[in-house]
């Protein structure tokens, strides 16, 4: 990684693009002051190339297909596959009702070692879900990256049942004052 992708200055960089100062509830109704928007990490080409491009090294060796979850994972998991040259899946949280009909759409998976990407892991149970789904569908599941791991307890839900999370920045990471409420 160069100075100007050093992972001090991508952590400044992702506060000041995509750290909001206002409300955000979670799914379980949790209420914050502030929240880490995904899509604004999304919508810049440059920063989203630069994130992908970092978390490169989070890749394990034995990676043969990237998936990412529904929707913050999407262009991650697009970004890093371009910068890996892995091939991408694509999930869905509920399958699609109509169409195919499916809740894994890209790559085929079955029996390939395959790593979720997402965009920040707060308790686990999102990537833990779709861990089970990938799993039942055939694809050994060992590894998750993020690109944000607030310590909510995922990190030990993910181990708990044999995966390894591998996140490129922690909330201790982000530049203060802004590292207290960041979803």
């Amino acid at each position: 990684m160069t100075t100007s992708t050093s992972l001090a200055g991508l952590a400044a960089r992702l506060t000041e693009t995509a750290y909001v100062n206002a409300p955000f509830k979670l799914a379980d109704g949790t209420q914050l002051d502030a929240h880490f928007d995904e899509y604004r990490l999304a919508a810049d080409p440059t920063l989203l190339r630069d994130v992908a491009a970092a978390m490169t090294t989070l890749v394990p060796d034995n990676a043969q297909v990237l998936a990412g979850i529904e929707l913050g994972g999407v262009p991650l998991v697009v970004a890093l596959s371009a910068a890996t040259g892995l091939p991408a899946v694509f999930l869905r949280r509920q399958p699609k009702g109509y169409g195919s009909h499916r809740q894994i759409e890209g790559a085929a998976i079955d029996g390939r070692r395959t790593v979720l990407v997402d965009d920040v892991v707060r308790s686990g149970g999102q990537l833990l879900n779709m861990a089970r789904i990938l799993r039942i569908s055939g694809a050994p599941v060992a590894d998750a990256l993020c690109v944000l791991e607030r310590p909510l307890g995922g990190r030990m839900l993910l181990a708990d049942q044999r995966v390894t999370l591998h996140s490129l920045l922690t909330e201790a990471d982000l530049p203060s004052p802004r590292n207290g409420d960041a979803a």
